[in-house]
Order: structure tokens, then sequence, then C-alpha cells
């Protein structure tokens, strides 16, 4: 007897999981998948074999089959899939099947694998078969593994006769309908940062639901059938093999890193993930990046090939035989069949090219898809789109009509670049598409983003009341011309297709070039160039810059010039944000980018002197000031209006600093006094904190708030000739918002206790532990970087810090000013999920500003220090 023959079943089936596992990254994914389901068929087989409970079941008079379901009756067996079995009985379950079960499945438990299995009668599976689909679907991949094949048979013709044929559209619209409620659930895998690879849209379950609906409307056998009944090209097939290939590599990868079963690729598995996949870094792009455009390919490939086959089946939001209008076309050589737009013969494209641009405005005029046939046929006549082709002024013209007609439900422009008609009409775009920013701030690829812009533009047309300030759909309605903007849209980040590090400028010089290619003239190329160059203007000067200062909206005309221009760029910024993720685009950008616009476009209606205006408006202020005051209190508050700062004067309405004056009666001899108040306009809330003024004040007020879990977003510090400090915040509220006043009473408590030193912060906040999520989010290797700016305004040094978030930032940054005489005068801190940019305008102790090259060097390294703190 051999070494192998002494093996008992499940030692075998040990040995040769483990040789297979061990050679995972050696073999492709489809071969580790059938041999791993082969190991277990033998396993099964022999276990059969050797059964000591088998021959008391007697096979030919109660005839039993096991029988493989689910991933693995399609042989998709992964390292740690579960095993789904059914042992199949015939007429009625035997006695002994318990003792069966436990002979052949507690080994498999035994050493960790994750088996589920069902036992049943032939008649009792057809009867949940046709009451319950969950049960069903895993039927529809049944595979034969051992006993007496011909209940198995017998099993799949009753399913074929009595189930599919009978319930078949109500299978289906079942099948559909679970497919959406998935997808909302698990979100698009097409774009997600952390994507799941099965249950996500554009994952594995969607491919899986293809062949169901396959199988149960066209009794497909296997995969390659898709191809032979039409539904899927030649080239499309061996792409679908390619796709699947390279997922289920992933999912096997990520098994294995996991040691268990896990479909969910989380942070901190890709860029090990990108290494053992060999990915290496190129063209400016991280191999973490490279990893996972392919994945999102991929992923968008399944994704598209399922929504097409739902819909050229006639099912549309998961309604089966939905009444539809016919549409017509009045383009001779184009159709329209089944709600969806085709060639009337390959031949009429090669006659006239231009048909591939006129069905994709048709597409959009008509608001109906192409069909899968016609993508087919653009695909395979893509080489007719060259240069003169995408000069032609009848090409463009109908493309600038594509990107101004209101957007539809779905997005032509998306259908565009999936059949790489796009890319053929504008080369440049090539090196964007399915290009990944690995920064968990962006979370789309650069070419959906981009298309995304667009769509956000467009919908501000038609935006609900709450979905977005109305303000901004006024604008877009007022444009007189929108084509430029819309190309901007299109382009602004076409320069992250380059290494180069300055995306917007690099983009803006191919812009400049694709638009001369289209003919265009200079005025037309001056906006689009001026626009890409600029689109991150106003977003960085709303949230790193004192809007309430003049020289920020004088400094904002003079670089925009034209009120056409400011408006385009507002419009530009603020669908570049929503474009870019819900975290980037928030109530408080959008106050912020609203107040800088209007400021901006008020200098340029009315000219730079209309700033100094309020200067003369001051006695008028100071009448409405007093105004509130009784008469007892009118000396008092003239007297506090005189010692009140230039700017705080200035930039404060009248109301605020009413309020303001109450606080200063309130102070009397108290270390300070403390309101919050709620904000109308957005989920934030404005703290005002009136003191005497102390070295070090701002610094234990950022401590205390970080202590009680309260992020700040924005910070004006006034000190006036009294010696008061004025310190107003703008910050989130507390989580809990049912004791949200017991939380500000704490916070109360814990600042006067820091303030009198009996809270030691910064002990406090070293004890505070590092979020598993901010753990991860700093792993992703962004570096931070500190800027000190001199220029841009006449009496403050701003420093800029962009850095990982962690507890303490704030405090630790501003601790590190205080330590070395700076004194804070304003400061914006804006979250950028994976980053922060926190910016302080500061002065010396002297009130000058701070530029020396020496001290700035200092001042960096302290920083720094602060920056490389360790995760605790």
């Amino acid at each position: 007897m051999t070494q192998n023959q002494s093996k008992t079943p499940i030692q075998t089936l040990q040995k040769n999981r483990e040789k297979l596992i061990a050679d995972l990254s050696r073999i492709d994914g489809p071969e580790f998948l059938k041999r791993h389901a082969s190991i277990l068929d033998a396993y099964f087989r022999q276990s059969f074999e050797n059964s000591k409970v088998g021959p008391e079941l007697g096979l030919n008079k109660n005839p039993y089959a096991i029988i493989a379901l689910g991933g693995y009756g399609r042989q998709e067996q992964c390292v740690h899939s579960d095993v789904d079995l059914l042992f199949l009985f015939g007429k009625r379950i035997q006695d002994q099947a318990e003792s069966l079960i436990q002979e052949i499945i507690y080994p498999l438990w035994d050493i960790g694998l994750d088996v589920g299995y069902a036992v049943r009668s032939l008649p009792e599976n057809l009867s949940l078969s046709k009451k319950d689909f969950e049960i069903l679907t895993p039927v529809l991949d049944a595979r034969f593994i051992c006993g007496m094949s011909v209940l198995y048979s017998e099993m799949m013709e009753q399913i074929r006769e009595n189930v599919l044929k009978k319930q078949g559209a109500k299978i289906i619209d079942w099948l559909i309908k679970t497919n959406q409620t998935r997808h909302r659930l698990f979100g698009d895998s097409t774009y997600r940062l952390e994507p799941n690879l099965k249950e996500g849209q554009g994952g594995l379950r969607d491919y899986h639901t293809l062949l169901w609906i396959a199988r149960i409307k066209f009794n497909l056998k296997q995969p390659r059938d898709l191809q032979y009944m039409g539904f899927l090209s030649l080239e499309e097939f061996e792409m679908l093999l390619k796709t699947l290939s390279f997922i289920w590599d992933v999912r096997n990868r990520l098994h294995l890193a996991s040691g268990r079963k896990y479909d969910q690729l989380h942070f901190e598995n890709q860029i090990p993930m990108a290494k053992a996949m060999a990915f290496k870094k190129s063209d400016g792009q991280k191999p973490v990046e490279l990893f996972l455009s392919k994945l999102h390919s991929h992923m968008e490939f399944i994704k598209q090939r399922h929504l097409m086959f739902v819909y050229e089946l006639g099912y549309e939001k998961g309604i089966r035989g939905k009444k539809k209008i016919q549409k017509k076309t009045p383009i001779p050589d184009l159709d329209v069949q089944n709600s969806m737009l085709g060639f009337v013969s390959p031949l009429a494209i090669i006659k006239n090219p231009d048909l591939m641009i006129d069905i994709f405005e048709e597409s959009a005029r008509l608001k109906i898809p192409l069909s899968g046939e016609a993508k087919r046929l653009i695909k395979e006549f893509g080489y007719l789109v060259d240069g003169a082709f995408s000069s032609k002024p009848s090409v463009v013209m109908a493309f600038e009509r594509i990107l101004v007609l209101p957007a539809p439900t779905f997005n032509v422009l998306k259908e565009m670049l999936n059949t790489g008609f796009l890319v053929k009409l504008i080369p440049e775009l090539k090196r964007i598409v399915n290009r990944v920013q690995y920064d968990a701030y962006h979370i789309f690829p650069v070419d959906l983003h981009l298309l995304r812009t667009i769509q956000a533009i467009k919908n501000m047309a038609s935006a609900k009341e709450g979905d977005l300030d109305p303000l901004f759909g006024r604008i877009y309605k007022g444009l007189r011309n929108r084509k430029k903007l819309l190309w901007a849209a299109l382009l602004h980040d076409i320069g992250k297709g380059t290494s180069s590090k300055d995306h917007a400028g690099t983009g803006a010089r191919i812009a400049k070039s694709v638009m001369a290619s289209k003919g265009y003239g200079a005025g037309d190329i001056d906006a689009v160039v001026f626009l890409v160059k600029e689109h991150l203007f106003l977003m960085k000067t709303a949230t790193r810059r004192d809007i309430q200062d003049e020289e920020t909206a004088i400094f904002c005309a003079r670089k925009v010039k034209t009120i056409e221009r400011l408006k385009m760029l507002c419009l530009l910024t603020v669908a570049d944000a929503m474009a870019t993720g819900p975290k980037a685009w928030t109530n408080w950008i959008s106050v912020l980018i609203k107040d800088l616009f209007l400021k901006t476009l008020h200098i340029l209606e009315k000219g730079e002197l209309a700033t100094t205006k309020v200067l003369k408006d001051l006695d008028k202020k100071k009448v409405e000031f007093l105004s509130v005051f009784s008469k007892s209190e009118k000396k008092q508050m003239t007297g506090l209006f005189d010692v009140m700062s230039p700017r705080y004067l200035i930039y404060t309405p009248t109301r605020n600093m009413q309020a303001h004056a109450r606080l200063v009666q309130r102070l009397g001899k108290k270390p300070f006094v403390l309101d919050v108040i709620k904000n109308q306009n957005d989920d934030t809330r404005t703290v005002v904190v009136c003191a005497k003024d102390r070295p070090g004040l701002f610094t234990k007020i950022a401590g205390v708030f970080t202590l009680n879990g309260i992020d700040i977003m924005d910070a004006q510090i006034f000190t006036w000739k009294n010696n008061v400090a004025l310190d107003i915040f703008i910050v989130k509220p507390p989580i809990d918002l049912v004791f949200e006043d017991d939380h500000w009473e704490r916070i109360r408590k814990n600042l006067e206790a820091a303030l009198i030193g009996r809270l030691n912060l910064a002990s406090d906040l070293k004890q505070k532990k590092v979020s598993h999520q901010a753990a991860r989010l700093r792993s992703m290797e962004q570096p931070h970087h500190i800027h000190i700016d001199n220029d841009s305004s006449s009496f403050f040094t701003i420093i800029e810090v962009f850095a990982h978030d962690f507890p303490g930032l704030l405090f630790w940054i501003t601790d590190a000013l205080f330590r070395h005489d700076l004194d804070i005068r304003i400061a914006k801190i804006s979250t950028k999920v994976d980053q922060v940019v926190d910016v302080f305008f500061v002065r010396d102790l002297e009130g000058e500003k701070v530029d020396d090259p020496e001290f700035e060097i200092t001042i960096k390294s302290a920083i720094e220090r602060v920056l490389k703190r360790p995760l605790i």
C-alpha cells in the first residue's frame, strides 16, 4: 500500500488544498477555482466510495446523490468560499441520512471549511424551489458529484419543466429587484474606494445574475453559450474571461490575506495586493493606483454587460413588460427597436461615419440607449474616427449639442466613453480613462469624475429646493454661452493623465491644444484654458483664506477679471466638488463659495473702491449698534464701540456686534463666557468665546474642543483695545444631538479647568485613541506639507499645513505656534477625508509679519515635529 493510499480522504484533501493554495500566485484565477473544486469533488467521491453508512442506505432501492450548489456548483471555488451541498434523496429521506452527513461533513468542519448543506427529497426540493427563490437560485448552478446521477437529472428536469417554464418571468423579476436592493446596500464597486468584489454593482454577483436569467429564459448550459446565443461577441466573451480571471485572482488573494471568506477590498489590503500582483509605478501613478484602475475597469465591464443584457430583454428598473412609447428618429440610417437605437446596417457606417456621432446625439435627444449591437459596431468601426473626422465642423457641433442637452436619466457621454468613441474623438482623454487617485478623497476615477462634473452642472437647472442653493441654478440659467463651461468641465482634470504635479497648469495647455484642434476661436479657447487652469482657485481661496477681508475679494476680482468668467468658474467649482463625492461638498462649503462669489461679484460690478465705502459708513453703523441699548447702557456701549478693532468693525454684522456686546456685559470678572448658536443655513454651530486675552487662549480652546470630539471648521480671532478677546468658531455639532446642551456644559467646565491650569490638555490628548478609520486613512501614504506665504496678505503671514488628521492635531500645531511667540488671528480648518488643510493667519507679538527666512525654517521644523507624532 502506497503512502497516498494509506491516507484518509480528509488527509488527502488537506494536503492537496495546502499545495494548491501555496501555488496560488503561479496559477491563474479560473484554473485555481476548478482545481479547488476538483479537490473537493475527489474528497466527496472517495468518501462516498469508502462510506460505512452508504451500503446501509441501499443505493438501488433508496437512491441518493451528492450535488454541488451555488459557487461550488459553478466550480468557482475560491480559497475560503463556502462549500454548498445538497444531499438529494428519491421519494423520501432515509433514517440513516443523518449518519451519512456526520460521516462526510463533520471532518470538513473539523479542518475549518465553511460547509453548508441541505437534505431534501425530490418532491420536497421541487416544492421549496417553487416557493422560495433564495433556495432555487443555488439549484440553478447544481452540478452532480456522486451517487445516483439519474436522480440529479430528474431534479434538473423537474426544475426546468415545473418551475422555470411556469414561473420564469416572476423569478427574473425577483432576481432583478434583488439585484437593485443589493446595489443600494453595497454600492457601485466600479468606483468605490473599497469595492465589494462580489456583492457591489459590477461585482461577481452581477455576472451570476446574468447567468441565472439566461438559464431560466434560454436554458443556458455554460457561460460560452452567451456568445453562441448572440448576447456577447467573441471579443466581449474573451474580455469577460479576462475580467473574471482578474477579479477571481484578487478575491483569492484577499481570502488568503484575511484567513477567511472576505470580499470587501479595504484600504489596508490594497497596497499589499498591488505589490503581490507585481504592479509597478508608471507614468506618475503608484502601483496601487494602477491596480485599482485595472480592477475598476474590469468591474465596469461586468456592470455594463449586466445592464445591457437586462435592458435588451425588456427589463428596466426591475419592471417586466413596462409599456414604452416607441420613439422615432428622422435619420434614415438609424433605427429604433425595442426602445433602443441602432444602425440600419454596418455598411451605412462605412458610407457615412458621421452616423457614429449622430447616434449619440439622437440618444441624448430621445433619451434612449444604444443597443448592444450598435455599441459593438461603434467599437469595430472606431478606426474611422481620426483627426480629420474629429475636427469636422459638423462633428464638433454635434458634440456641442450633446454637451449642452439636458442630462437624461442615463449619461450619453458615459456611453461614448464605454464604447471608446469619446477617446477616439478626443485622444487626449485616453490617459485618464480608469485613472484612480489613491487618496480617499476622489471616490471616482478621473474619467468618471469629469462626466459627473458635466452632469452636476446640467442638473443645476432642475435642482430641487434643498438639493442645492438656488443661486447656482440661477447663474447657470443666466449663462449666455454654456458650451465653454461644459468643455472646461470635460477637460478640467485632463492634466492628471500626466506625471506633472501641477495638473491644472498642464491641463490648461492640453485644453488649449484640444480646443484649437476642434477649430474654436481665440475667445472660446482663452475662456476654457482659464477655467481649466484656475478650477481650484475659488475652492482654495474660500477654504484657506479670510473671505471677510476685502483684500481677498479684490484679489479674486483681479484674477478673474470678468463677471462671465466668475460665474462659470463658480459653477465649475461647485460641480467639481459635488462630483468628487459627499465629503467634498457640504453645506458649509456651499456657504463659503456663495459668500466669496457674491463678494467678488460686488467688486467686479461696483469696482474696488466700493469696499472702502464701508469705512465711511461706520458712523451709521455706530448709530445702528447703539439703537438696541437703553439710555443707561449707551455710555458703556459707546466706549465699547470705540475700542473694537477695525477688522471687527468693518466685517461684523451689526446684529452680531450687539450680541457680542451682551457677552462682554456678562463677562465681568469671569474668566470667560461661552455662547453656542445653531446656524439655520447649515448643520454647524457658531461658538463665541469672550474672555480676557491671554497667551495660548486659542490653543486651549482648540484642545478642549478636540478632547470633547468637536471638529473646528473655521475660526476668527479678534482682540479689542480693552484686552477683550473674542474668538468665534464655526464647528460641527456633537454626534448626540439629544444631549447637546449637556455636551456644551461639559466643554464649558473643561475650558474653565484648562484656563486655571487644573486640566492638563497635553497629557489628556496624548491618551486620546486614534480611531481605526483614522489609522487606515493615514496609511495611504499622502505626504504632509507646510507652506509659509508672506505675499497674499498685507497684514498677516499665512501658514498652510497639509497633514494627516489625528485627535489633537489642531491643538499641537497651535501650541507649537504659541511657543514660538506667534499670535493667531484667523484659522481656516478644512478636512479632506484623508488629509486636513489647516491655515493660520499669524503675526508676531509686535504685530508684524514673519518674514525672517531663518525663523520660517524654525517654525516649519516645530510643526514637522508635531506631524511626526506616532499613532497612539
